[in-house]
């Protein structure tokens, strides 16, 4: 082993003696080229005569001797000649040899020492042949000259970088080294390329010679084994042995060689070195350690087919996509050495864009584009799942304008092997798309895991939104996963999950692309009114991931009717919620407005047919029950639809109304849905209804105002206002009420007088809707559409007037708006004035009666403004007032009851003892004085006011402590559940408005607390029972040992229990919580912080 290393060490000195000087050999630049050629001939002729010399007279030199002359015996194509580059290149290439040699013989011969445990944390000692890095640097030297002078010059033209092109010592070797007989240019070649290859089978020499001079050496073999018989410029094909001097056996070694150096290198490499060799863009010049590449050649074309042949089986083999993806963009910054580098190329999508015409493209040794795209676009969609951050933004971008590219060019293949496998997850789960037994799975199976969905929603943000190509053909493609990725959204908004943005952009996305019809009935799909939108499959239910996404399992079937009904129809309800916010976000493109407008158009035509449908088929015709079910099941369909879609008008105008409508074309249309229903409904009936009869109000309210000036019309208004005419006329002619009539015929002359003539009525009108009073006290004219749409629709009613008591059905105002107009309230105004008379004041009470929603709330808060105002007339009438605020808080819809507990409060906050008993007695199960049973609804509310009334009094409800304490106690003892849970909800925010001082009643608190928690049969009391107890110890903290005293250890037992016998995970969550307040008020008790004080003190 010894003597192999003095023979290594030998190896390198002849390697220094050859190339003249040790320090400078590994640069570019030495000194040997400042010389010319002919001082260059001689200074390789005297370095060699050197070495030969030392060979001869030094005898350490001797095993090194017979190691090159057994070496030269196998390598008989470097045998010594008058050539003097040549030459020098035979003893560089020998040198080489030995070196190989004596580094193999080094690494068989040793044995590593056995690892110390003592010191472990040592570096392992290194292998005996490895090269110091002085040593590297002489060999990267050597392979230098042999790469300029064995390599290159041999080259045909256009093969490779030329010579002059490199540097200037190589623009002089190509002047000393130029072949003079092809024949031995082909050998030499041969023999180069021959040696270096042996070299490079070892590891560490390998790496010196394939990162520096793969591309010489690659186009060398080129040559050799793919250089055609017949040239240009020859008239008659030679033999191929004296033409280039190789036999066919040596040109398929060469092949053979080239195809298994293009295996084991570097793959991104090999394909930048391709590109270069066939004459592509040009690229770093780091990997073949040229300094320049302008002056580069046009490549000839056999080199050029054969490049790229070579790059097309690069590219269709395994991991090959991403290999050629390298090879084209690391140049440009990506992979390690990214940076701000990485940054500017991610930027450049031309360089991008050319790689995806790459793969996009069908090579022609391909057997057939089908073939060609099994291959290779699996690999294309791995570029998506890249999550290095440097090259996953520059990968990912290259990936979507790959499918777009193949979508355009080949469509059915981008159909089947790009697009279908990225939606497969979402078709799996699909509604009428999956074609998974999905009956046949058990209940708790993971359809789609979470991994595979997130990656799925991911990819397919990126090609279609990013990527922002809405063709027919990819819009086509993403709609049968639509209601999926609906269904995902709307699970998503009840949690924390990272899917919530990328699911909203898409179907914005797709909603704001495709043609309006197409996304209208979308929309009509998403909300279960139709359409040919594929929601996500029965069987099926998302659930939470563990890393922020969700998973698609299968559900579990209920037995109980009941509850899988209840599960059905609140999560219907959460989707047209969500379908609501969706519809928020599209107000600007007006496509809410025609939603909005098509759902009204779908009310029309129901009500259209409704009678009719109804008489076709009379129950006096059902002979069984089977019958009778047939008979009906049309109708109740029927009814469901037109409940659904009532539903989704009102979530719109509850929640949109602000700026449904765009433009004066969506308000026109609106109006004329309007005026078709209201007809339609005159035609089936014999007179319309209230709900009808204000709508037609508002509708004609809103032309009127329209043509009274409260926007600036255009004459292509006036043409769809033309639209109107014919409803006009026929609603003048039905309709069975003279004012309606009047104002339907006076609308239709003033719009077919373009304004110029109107009448009386039509400014009153619009006079009215646009909130003018008789005092002239004007509205801004953009509250016209959010006054007409904020109405919310009232409840139907089989009598108008059931609302109303019986001491006020003579004086109440009548049902029909339009004759009301100048006089009655409108939703939105103000009814009265601050000190106003007993008139009005009246006229306030009967509203307060009025069937009309709007007008009814508008009057209850009118009312507590004067309240609050403390106006004389008002306070006279509190008995009246409360009266009249206690019996609205048992209307159902929020604006009404939220408006009647506000003056409750209000009046309250002005007669605080009279109010409050009153309020605690209604809280209870009867009215004062009466054995009137109270609902569980009104009950709540009222207790919502006593909550208001308490915060609003502050410290003051001190005084009334007891009492609203026993009030909520008793409550919690209630049959109803809700209540109960209400009253315990009501308990712990009155201690904390109480700032935890309970007084006696502290006893009877915790032992009300600790009897439901244990024995109350509903999970949601038991809930709130043990939250109480958090409040209170989270509230009292330190003073918690004081106040509860003895009633703090029953507290702690309660808590125990609860988390060893609850089976309810958020009933133990809030006992554990619970326990650590109380493991943390002990822990300060016991052992208080010490705060290291210093205290000085200024003596006089």
């Amino acid at each position: 082993m010894a003597g192999s290393e003095a023979v290594l060490r030998r190896v390198i000195e002849a390697l220094e003696l050859l190339l003249g000087t040790a320090k400078a050999a590994g640069t570019d630049s030495g000194p040997l080229q400042s010389t010319k050629h002919v001082d260059l001939l001689e200074s390789l002729r005297f370095n060699i005569s050197i070495l030969e010399e030392k060979f001869a007279q030094d005898p350490q030199w001797d095993e090194l001797q017979r190691l090159r002359t057994e070496v030269s015996k196998q390598a008989q194509c470097l045998a010594s000649c008058s050539d003097v580059p040549w030459n020098f290149t035979c003893h560089a290439l020998l040198l080489l040899l030995c070196l190989k040699q004596c580094m193999v013989l080094l690494a068989t011969t040793y044995c590593p020492p056995q690892p110390n445990s003592k010191t472990a944390e040592a570096a392992p000692p290194l292998s005996p042949d490895t090269l110091s890095i002085a040593q590297e640097k002489t060999v990267q030297a050597a392979l230098q000259f042999v790469v300029t002078l064995g390599i290159c010059p041999y080259l045909l033209p256009g093969v490779g970088l030329p010579l002059r092109s490199r540097t200037e010592f190589s623009a002089l070797v190509q002047e000393v080294a130029s072949p003079r007989c092809i024949s031995s240019a082909t050998r030499r070649l041969y023999a180069t390329c021959t040696v270096l290859m042996e070299v490079a089978n070892h590891t560490s020499l390998s790496r010196l010679i394939l990162t520096r001079h793969l591309g010489d050496l690659l186009v060398g073999l080129c040559q050799l084994g793919f250089c055609p018989a017949r040239r240009k410029g020859e008239e008659e094909a030679k033999p191929l042995e004296e033409q280039v001097g190789l036999t066919e056996e040596e040109r398929s070694s060469c092949r053979e060689a080239l195809q298994g150096l293009l295996d084991r290198v570097y793959q991104p490499l090999v394909v930048r070195e391709l590109l270069l060799l066939q004459g592509g863009p040009k690229q770093g010049s780091g990997s073949s350690g040229r300094s320049s590449e302008r002056g580069l050649a046009p490549a000839p074309a056999w080199l050029r087919r054969l490049c790229g042949q070579l790059l097309s089986e690069r590219l269709i083999r395994p991991g090959g996509v991403q290999a050629v993806v390298r090879g084209i963009l690391e140049g440009a910054g990506a992979g390690a050495a990214g940076g701000s580098s990485a940054e500017a190329a991610a930027a450049d999508w031309r360089k991008c864009d050319a790689v995806a015409r790459i793969l996009s493209t069908c090579p022609q040794q391909s057997l057939s584009l089908e073939d060609y795209c099994q291959q290779v676009c699996p690999q294309v969609l791995q570029l998506f799942l890249i999550q290095d951050k440097l090259t996953a933004r520059q990968f990912q971008q290259v990936a979507t304008m790959t499918v777009l590219t193949v979508a355009r060019q080949h469509p059915q293949q981008a159909e089947k092997h790009l697009l279908r496998p990225i939606l497969e997850p979402l078709l799996r789960c699909s509604d009428d798309v999956t074609e998974v037994p999905l009956k046949e799975l058990l209940a708790g199976t993971v359809l789609v895991k979470e991994e595979e969905l997130s990656e799925c929603v991911e990819s397919v943000l990126k090609v279609y939104v990013v990527g922002n190509e809405p063709t027919a053909f990819l819009l086509d493609s993403l709609q049968p996963v639509l209601g999926t990725i609906f269904s995902l959204w709307c699970f998503t908004k009840q949690n924390v999950s990272f899917l919530r943005t990328p699911c909203q952009e898409i179907l914005l996305w797709f909603l704001e692309k495709c043609e309006r019809q197409i996304a209208l009935s979308i929309l009509e799909g998403l909300a279960r009114l139709g359409g040919a939108t594929h929601l996500l499959h029965p069987l099926c239910q998302f659930q939470a991931g563990s890393e922020g996404g969700a998973v698609v399992t299968i559900r579990e079937a209920i037995s109980d009717e009941d509850e899988a009904l209840y599960q059905k129809v609140s999560s219907e309800q959460w989707q047209l919620e969500q379908l609501v916010e969706l519809l928020s976000h599209c107000q600007s493109s007006g496509l809410a407005g025609d939603f909005f407008l098509c759902c009204l158009k779908e009310l029309t035509r129901m009500a259209g047919q409704g009678a009719s449908k109804m008489e076709s088929a009379p129950l006096s015709s059902c002979n069984s029950p089977l019958d009778l079910e047939q008979c009906c099941s049309p109708g109740l369909e029927q009814q469901e639809r037109q409940l659904q879609v009532l539903q989704l008008v009102g979530m719109m105008c509850e929640r949109i109304s602000d700026a449904l409508f765009t433009d004066i074309s969506q308000v026109v249309e609106f109006v004329a849905t309007t005026l078709q229903r209201a007809c339609a409904s005159l035609t089936c009936s014999s007179g319309g209804s209230t709900v009808e009869a204000q709508t037609l109000s508002m509708a004609m309210g809103l032309v009127a105002a329209i043509l009274g000036g409260a926007v600036q019309l255009k004459p292509a208004d006036f043409a769809s206002l033309k639209g109107l005419v014919p409803l006009l006329e026929d609603l003048s002619h039905v309709h069975p009420e003279p004012v309606i009539q009047e104002l339907a015929a006076d609308l239709r002359i003033t719009i077919c007088t373009h304004g110029a003539f109107s009448t009386e009525t039509v400014s009153s009108a619009a006079q009215s809707t646009l909130g003018k009073s008789d005092a002239g006290v004007a509205v801004k004219p953009r509250a016209l559409v959010r006054q007409g749409l904020t109405k919310r629709l009232p409840r139907e009613t089989s009598n108008p007037k059931a609302a109303l008591p019986q001491d006020h059905m003579e004086s109440s105002l009548g049902t029909d708006p339009i004759s009301n107009l100048p006089k009655g309230p409108l939703a939105g105004e103000s009814v009265a004035e601050p000190g106003c008379g007993s008139q009005d004041l009246q006229e306030l009470l009967l509203s307060v009666y009025d069937p009309d929603i709007p007008a009814r709330a508008a009057a209850l808060r009118s009312l507590s403004r004067l309240i609050e105002q403390r106006d004389s007339e008002a306070l006279k009438i509190q008995e009246k007032l409360l009266k009249a605020f206690l019996e609205n808080l048992e209307h159902e819809d929020s604006f009404v009851y939220l408006s009647a507990i506000q003056g409750v409060v209000l009046l309250s906050d002005a007669f605080p003892e009279r109010v409050l008993p009153y309020l605690l007695a209604q809280y209870g199960s009867a009215h004062p004085g009466t054995q009137e049973a109270q609902t569980v609804e009104t009950r709540m509310k009222v207790g919502e006011a006593l909550m208001r009334i308490t915060r609003a009094l502050g410290d003051m409800a001190f005084s009334h402590r007891d009492n609203l304490i026993h009030t909520f106690l008793r409550g919690a003892r209630d049959l109803d559940g809700t209540l109960r849970a209400s009253s315990l909800s009501n308990l712990g925010e009155l201690c904390q408005i109480l700032h935890f001082q309970l007084g006696s009643v502290v006893h009877e608190v915790t032992s009300c607390l600790t009897a439901i928690a244990k024995t109350d049969g509903q999970v949601e009391v038991r809930r709130a029972a043990v939250h109480v107890v958090v409040l209170l110890l989270r509230g009292l903290s330190t003073r918690a040992v004081e106040v509860l005293q003895d009633a703090l250890l029953e507290l702690y037992h309660l808590l125990k229990f609860v988390v060893r016998c609850e089976q309810d995970e958020v009933t133990v969550l809030h006992a554990q919580l619970a326990l650590e307040e109380l493991d943390g008020i002990m822990r300060e008790l016991l052992f208080p912080r010490q705060t290291l004080e210093k205290k000085i003190e200024v003596l006089p």
